[in-house]
């Protein structure tokens, strides 16, 4: 009889054990899907930032104004080309996704 008691008691601690592991794992699985929900939300504004400021340079430079000779045409040219870069790698998730 003290064997089932104490075997009762294991089982009952275990039980619960395992049922606050759940509880708090299931928790951490909520907090984690708000995670990425946020980390997508900000690619698709960074995406549509990224396009606007690469259209924003091109109407800038629509005449080739700017020469790579002086400081303000090299800064405009490495500018441009980190944006060129950005919007290709974006552009090819989204065409992933598709």
């Amino acid at each position: 009889m003290i064997i089932l008691s104490i075997l009762t008691i294991l089982f009952f601690s275990g039980t619960v054990y395992f049922a606050y592991r759940a509880y708090v794992l299931a928790g951490l699985i909520t907090d984690s899907e708000d995670y990425y929900e946020s980390v997508a939300n900000t690619n698709q504004y960074m995406y549509k930032r990224i396009i606007q400021t690469h259209d924003r340079m091109k109407q800038i430079d629509r005449i080739g104004a700017f020469e790579k000779d002086d400081e303000a045409g090299t800064t405009f040219s490495l500018l441009k080309e980190v944006i060129d870069e950005l919007k290709e790698e974006f552009d090819a998730k989204e065409e992933e996704k598709k």
